[in-house]
């Protein structure tokens, strides 16, 4: 029988609307998405059960997260725990390489992983990232400039690239 883990969750505000987050009980972040707690949940491992967080263990993330937001963040330094496998893990830890304000193609990712012929996977991979915004699944469009398949929508994905000064077509 697999044991429940219980993790700390809560909800906030962004310029992109309500933005939730789950961590473990060291302060790792498991899972974000924008939305409220049933969108998050959506994103978790089985067997969660959130409790709300007392206030101290997500100050740091909140903290990042608005400072994000208001032009004096560009890359994120809190722990992360999500849950894959080896090869998801590589294109996550790609997707952290990709700079602010840049995009890649699902092809470049795919090319710079030395697998030029494994767009999909990537694709793949990309959409499982339960990590969003901190982990930037966003900066991932189609080979023509197209904002493709980005969970929260193309309208939000739009957002947080005009946000990073991303030029789109």
């Amino acid at each position: 029988m697999t044991p429940v883990t219980t993790l700390h969750a809560t909800t906030f505000e962004t310029p992109c609307g309500p933005f939730s987050v789950a961590a473990d009980s060291t302060g790792a972040i498991v899972a974000t998405a924008f939305g409220d707690l049933t969108r998050l949940r959506e994103r978790l491992p089985e067997k969660c059960h959130l409790i709300g967080d007392t206030g101290s263990l997500l100050v740091d993330f909140k903290k990042q997260v608005a400072a994000y937001f208001s032009g004096k963040l560009r890359a994120f330094t809190v722990p992360l725990a999500a849950q894959g496998t080896v090869f998801q893990h590589r294109v996550w830890t790609a997707l952290t390489a990709i700079p602010f304000g840049e995009t890649r193609s699902y092809g470049q990712l795919a090319a710079e992983l030395g697998n030029p012929g494994a767009s999909r996977a990537i694709g793949r991979a990309n959409a499982t990232n339960p990590i969003c915004l901190i982990v930037p699944c966003h900066r991932v469009i189609g080979a023509d400039g197209s904002l493709t398949g980005f969970a929260f929508g193309e309208d939000i994905k739009h957002q947080l690239l005009v946000h990073e000064g991303v030029s789109l077509v």
